[in-house]
């Protein structure tokens, strides 16, 4: 694809078009409320596989974990936005020719498609119960055996798999995480900055460079043969987007529904946003995956619009957060593995903030732990001089 792979007949559709939403997350919420908002009066339908209305996803992992909610639901009120909204069904296929959506429960013809079908958690083999955590059922159903006492098998020492640790160990479990890297998140930040870690994770047995062979009833199955009985085995090694229902529909793919800057796909009337999707960013001359909440929450507008005929490029500097063990990390940009990580820790020694600087002298990217106040400025800074950035920021 080129560095503009939208369709070069993407007309704009009328105001009474039937627009048709795959997906039931916080992109497709903003989504709807962006072409009410832009004087749509044309039907609206959100498609969704889940029995619930759209809601948010970030809380699950923390404040459904831990008990201090049971709903994480957005204000989305179908009545009010005039939207009918289809829980329980599954879009199964597009005929892009046609404007068609094909679902388990009959066609339904389109003016403008909004793809947001988000991301699929990855299981390892075997037999034995695997519980995920992508849904606000798997975060209820996951919180019901975090009980004290339970041996809990945790795969994977990533964002997510610190977040379930987090709110396992709270709740008097006893955890074990298994990481195949060398230290937690060490294929995400380098293993210099994982490193600096290890401390959060007192009180769980994490077990770096250890891989699984396979999940069976009787617990996790190591490489070289150690079983690890679990009450609860909780997999956390990652997502892919859930493109597997459009095989066959001509969307060009790569790790995720390929759009150019403004959302469009290919297909005239298509737009994607999301986990589901990798857009092309002007700003880094490649084609990029974002799944986290602010992108998939930022790119709404850009994407309503552009089926009007109207939008502005979304091409922002990426940013996510996590909560884990008291403490809340923040990062922005997106660093490359050519550039360098300057680490800054606090008296006590725990980690505070990395720098990444790019080869050309530019800030790449931006960690803060407990630093708040800094992040505007670190996402306003990339792009610019590290060394003029890190002086400022002692």
């Amino acid at each position: 694809m080129t560095s503009n792979p939208g369709s070069k007949d993407f007309a704009p559709m009328p105001l009474d078009g039937r627009v048709v939403v795959v997906g039931g997350g916080l992109a497709s919420a903003r989504v709807v409320s962006t072409l009410r908002r832009k004087k749509v009066t044309g039907p609206i339908d959100v498609v969704t596989a889940e029995a619930h209305l759209p809601y948010d996803r970030p809380p699950l992992s923390k404040d459904v974990l831990t008990g201090a909610k049971d709903s994480t639901a957005l204000p989305f009120d179908p009545v009010k936005l005039d939207v009918t909204v289809h829980t329980g069904r599954t879009a199964t296929g597009v005929d892009t020719r046609a404007h068609v959506l094909r679902t388990d429960h009959g066609d339904l013809p389109y003016d403008g498609l909004v793809i947001a079908t988000g991301a699929d958690p990855i299981r390892l083999t075997g037999d034995g119960e695997q519980l995920t955590l992508r849904t606000i059922d798997d975060a209820l159903a996951l919180r019901s055996r975090l009980v004290p006492d339970a041996r809990v098998v945790i795969i994977g020492a990533s964002w997510i798999g610190a977040e379930v640790a987090t709110a396992a160990k709270a709740r008097g479990c006893a955890v074990t995480c298994v990481e195949y890297a060398e230290a937690p998140l060490a294929n995400a930040l380098g293993p210099d900055v994982a490193g600096r870690l290890l401390p959060w994770w007192s009180g769980i047995d994490l077990r770096c460079t250890t891989s699984v062979r396979e999940v069976t009833e009787a617990g996790v199955v190591l490489a070289d043969g150690t079983v690890l009985p679990a009450d609860v085995v909780v997999t956390g090694i990652g997502v892919r987007p859930s493109i597997g229902w459009l095989d066959g529909a001509g969307l060009p793919t790569d790790r995720g529904l390929l759009t150019d800057e403004f959302c469009r796909t290919d297909a005239p009337g298509v737009v994607a946003l999301g986990d589901v999707a990798q857009r092309w960013s002007p700003r880094t001359n490649r084609h990029v995956a974002v799944e986290h909440w602010d992108d998939a929450g930022g790119a709404a507008t850009t994407a309503a619009l552009a089926l009007l005929g109207d939008a502005p490029a979304y091409d922002p500097v990426p940013y996510f957060w996590s909560d884990q063990f008291g403490h809340k990390v923040q990062y922005v940009g997106s660093h490359g593995p050519d550039d360098t990580a300057t680490i800054t820790t606090s008296e006590a020694g725990d980690l505070d903030t990395v720098v990444w600087t790019a080869p050309d002298g530019t800030l790449s990217a931006w960690l803060g732990v407990d630093r708040p106040r800094t992040l505007v400025s670190a996402r306003m800074a990339v792009g610019t001089s590290a060394a003029e950035f890190a002086a400022a920021n002692v």
